[in-house]
Order: structure tokens, then C-alpha cells, then sequence
């Protein structure tokens, strides 16, 4: 199993506090940081102060002051950017990094902060997702010298150089939900990793099941799709500690850790257990107190070596 770091910098955190977790993710073993494409708090104690910064923007500086974990987002929102504009900012990233960004994008879902910045929030908005995977990675998958053309409902282009291209000659694509039909048969057009998030154990299981379908019967191989969850963690090397990590968030305790990964090592190694046994082959560690750099390092010392 993968572990991950997945942060929410909205919820209140400067570049700088960024780039302290994203170096401690590097320095103690995790595979990759990721972060949310969100530019509006939700509920945080401190008024999301200094204010939000851009996911893309973020991860180009990182880029340049990491050197091993990978880079990503989870997920992009497809109401922020044109793709195309979209595609030239990932693939700078991923030259920048050496190769290690992963793309996940997806619908946007958060119309307060549309309201906020001005930006057009559509009722309807999967279409404009399956257009934009298909723009972006018409794009990326252009032969260097020829030109790409895409005319659909909301994106047209014309003669594009479909440049530039990624480091990497595919970079990772990352969907998710937990849609019934039309997210499973998109993730099996495009992706390379499926991500259930925040999901009871059996709602994960039945999602991935719809997912496994799919892709079998786009005639892809069982194996070439990721499976992957997030879950929000706050864990203590005891129970004084696990409680002052919940309530840390806002979190009551009792609660947390019946929903999420909150408790002692051992009620984390064994619920992460439990999604292992369904296939999860990737974990996102959501962590709200991005200061609380101590907290990483406890569970790359007493929960990572678990799964080694």
C-alpha cells in the first residue's frame, strides 16, 4: 500500500506552510503530496487566513524544492480552467519536477466558492469534465509536429500545436467518485487511478466493484487501474494524544474514530487492514493541522512499516 499526504490549504495555510509539509512528506518516506484546487474555506476556526493559493501554482514551486515524492491534486476542478490552458500548466509542472506530477480532476462541487470569485458554476458539469479529459489528453497524446483539433459542446480548438508536452510520456490521471454509471465508465476511459473518498468500507467496495466492470468491459486489463480512497486522519501514540489531535480539527473524538482513521496506530493499521482487503492499493492521509508536523512522523514511524 502507497501513503500519501493529502492536505486542504484553504482551510488556512501560506505557501510556506505548504512547503514545511510537503518537505517533512518528502524527508520521512511518504509517497507523494497532494492537495485540494479549492479557493473558499469551509467552517475554518481561523477564517481560512492568509487566504487561499492556487493548486497549480503551488505544486510548480514545489516542484522545484522537492526531488523524490510525486505532485498532485486531488482533485483539480474542471470549472476553474480551460483545458487547454489546463493542459500547459500540468505538462510545465511535470518538466519542472523531473516527472512526477499526477493529474486528478474533477467536477468541482463547492458553489459557494464559485460565488465568491465570480466563476460560472453550471448545474450540469460532467460533460464539461468528459471534454475536458478529452482535450487535455488529446493534447498530451499528439504526435510532436502535428496538429490537434477538437470541436465538442463546450470546448472548441483549432490547429493547436498541442504543446507543450509532459516529462513523462503519460502522466498518471487520477478519477474518482462515487457515481454509478457515468463516473465508472469515464474512469475507465481515462484513467490510470480510480479514488473513492471519504467512504464507509462497503460503499468503497461496491464502487470499485462498478469500477472493475467497467473496465473489463472497455477490454482494459484487471490490472492497469489503481484503486485508491482518501479518509481523514488524526491518530495518537496514545489516547490523550489521538484526543488532542481530533479536537485539534474540530473533531469530536468518539465520532472521528468510527468514521474516519482517528485512534490509537493499531485501530489505524487495522482499519487500513480492512481497505486493503477490499483492494485499496493507495491511501490519501487527509491532514487538517498542517503545523502538526510531529503527527507525520508518528505514522511513517508506527503505521507505515505495517504495510511495508
Amino acid at each position: 500500500m502507497k501513503f500519501r499526504i493529502f492536505t486542504e490549504p484553504q482551510q488556512g495555510a501560506s505557501y510556506d506552510d505548504q512547503l514545511a509539509i510537503a518537505q517533512a512528506t518528502e524527508r520521512l518516506g511518504f509517497d507523494a503530496f497532494f492537495r485540494s484546487d479549492h479557493f473558499l474555506e469551509m467552517d475554518a476556526p481561523n477564517g481560512g487566513l492568509p487566504g487561499p493559493t492556487d493548486a497549480w501554482l503551488t505544486l510548480a514551486a514545489l516542484a522545484r524544492e522537492t526531488s523524490g515524492i510525486r505532485l498532485g491534486t486531488l482533485v483539480t476542478s474542471a470549472t476553474f480552467r480551460h483545458p487547454a490552458l489546463l493542459a500547459v500548466q500540468v505538462a510545465q509542472v511535470d518538466q519542472m519536477s523531473g516527472g512526477r506530477v499526477e493529474f486528478g480532476l474533477g467536477t468541482g462541487w463547492y458553489a459557494a466558492e464559485h460565488s465568491a470569485f465570480g466563476v460560472p458554476f453550471p448545474a450540469q458539469r460532467f460533460g464539461l469534465l468528459e471534454e475536458q479529459l478529452e482535450v487535455i489528453t488529446g493534447l498530451w497524446n499528439t504526435p510532436l509536429g502535428d496538429r490537434f483539433d477538437y470541436a465538442g459542446k463546450h470546448y472548441t480548438l483549432r490547429d493547436s500545436p498541442a504543446l507543450p508536452k509532459p516529462a513523462q510520456q503519460s502522466v498518471p490521471i487520477i478519477v474518482g467518485g462515487t457515481g454509478v454509471q457515468r463516473t465508472p465508465r469515464l474512469a475507465a476511459r481515462f484513467a490510470d487511478e480510480y479514488n473513492v473518498p471519504f467512504s464507509p468500507i462497503a460503499d468503497t467496495d461496491a464502487a470499485f466493484a462498478r469500477v472493475r466492470a467497467a473496465v473489463a468491459e472497455a477490454g482494459r486489463d484487471a490490472g492497469s487501474m489503481i484503486y485508491s480512497t482518501a479518509i481523514t486522519t488524526a491518530i495518537g501514540a496514545s489516547e490523550a494524544e489521538y484526543r488532542r489531535r481530533a479536537e485539534a480539527i474540530g473533531e469530536d473524538p468518539a465520532e472521528f474514530r468510527a468514521d474516519s482513521l482517528g485512534g490509537s496506530v493499531q485501530e489505524a493499521v487495522d482499519k487500513l487492514g480492512a481497505l486493503a482487503d477490499i483492494g485499496v492499493g493507495t491511501v490519501y492521509l487527509q491532514i487538517m493541522d498542517m503545523h502538526d508536523l510531529e503527527h507525520l512522523e508518528l505514522i511513517a514511524a508506527e503505521v507505515v512499516p505495517a504495510f511495508a
